[in-house]
């Protein structure tokens, strides 16, 4: 049964508990450990991996109190990051995702958590190189986690309990609203949401370019889009918001936006986005066949 968990951004979200280790601090599991400092979670509860002595740095500069390993200084970083960790947050890419859990085995302790928010790697293929019996969980973020409004699929692996899920929900508590779904729907929640900040940023693009054909100056243009755009994905935030009921607002019978809700309809454009949806979709089921 599907389930959205109580992980919603707010300043009363409570700090996840036990060490956290993140293996790999792109721009994904930056924005998801900036929204545990966010939400309570001391720095010096989480260690981040990086490649390089740089990357370490930048980082240690940006939150206080972390501990950053970079790998070209120890080769033996992920595996320290993980020892002892409550929850290990692997944030690499998905080409690397099996090996860094090759790697990484023999450090684990049993009650670990490994959390995956690689896209396509499917829990089988993790679960055959980690440890038997390692608590697993798979995810599907999105970028809006790194403003604190991300939406998070999650699925849990063979041996994972509900106690297990709720700690690895927690991690997300701080920058994103988590839904639970069967794996074999992550592909899905990816055509939704996991893509879904490109389908608005399109939009975007597509008004500022209209305004530009209307006679707008391109910075007037892209100025309109992109706050009309963002403003109205703030009042989409507001807790039971219905975007049909918001939409419905603003069409007036006989006005100007009815007749462009209508030209979009007679154009296909629901038809359209459900083709896009579906093409990411079974894109994803491509990669996860290509990386086995």
């Amino acid at each position: 049964m599907n389930e959205t968990l109580p992980t919603a951004p707010s300043a009363d979200s409570s700090p996840a508990s036990g060490r956290i280790a993140f293996l790999g601090c792109g721009s994904m599991n930056e924005a998801i450990l900036a929204g545990l400092l966010a939400a309570g979670t001391p720095a010096a509860n989480m260690t981040a991996t990086v490649r390089r002595t740089e990357r370490a740095g930048e980082l240690r500069g940006r939150y206080p109190g972390l501990t950053v390993l970079a790998e070209n200084e120890d080769p033996e970083a992920n595996s320290k990051a993980v020892a002892g960790a409550s929850v290990a947050v692997l944030g690499v890419k998905p080409a690397g995702i099996t090996a860094l859990c090759r790697s990484i085995a023999p450090a684990l302790e049993a009650q670990t958590v490994v959390v995956s928010v690689a896209a396509a790697v499917t829990i089988a293929a993790m679960e055959a190189a980690l440890p038997a019996g390692q608590p697993l969980v798979r995810t599907m973020p999105n970028t809006p986690l790194q403003v604190g409004r991300g939406a998070v699929g999650l699925s849990g692996g063979s041996h994972v309990s509900e106690v297990q899920l709720k700690e690895a929900s927690a991690v997300f508590a701080g920058a994103g609203t988590v839904v639970m779904v069967p794996e074999e729907q992550l592909d899905a929640v990816g055509a939704v949401s996991g893509s879904g900040p490109a389908y608005a940023f399109y939009l975007a693009e597509a008004m500022a370019a209209a305004g530009v054909e209307l006679g707008l100056e391109p910075a007037v243009a892209m100025t309109l889009a992109r706050e009309t755009v963002a403003g109205a994905g703030l009042m989409l935030a507001v807790e039971g918001a219905d975007p049909a009921a918001l939409r419905k607002a603003v069409t007036s019978p006989n006005g100007t936006t009815e007749r462009a809700i209508a030209a979009f309809d007679a154009a296909g454009l629901p038809a359209i986005i459900a083709a896009g949806a579906r093409a990411a979709k079974e894109r994803a089921a491509e990669l996860s066949r290509e990386l086995g």
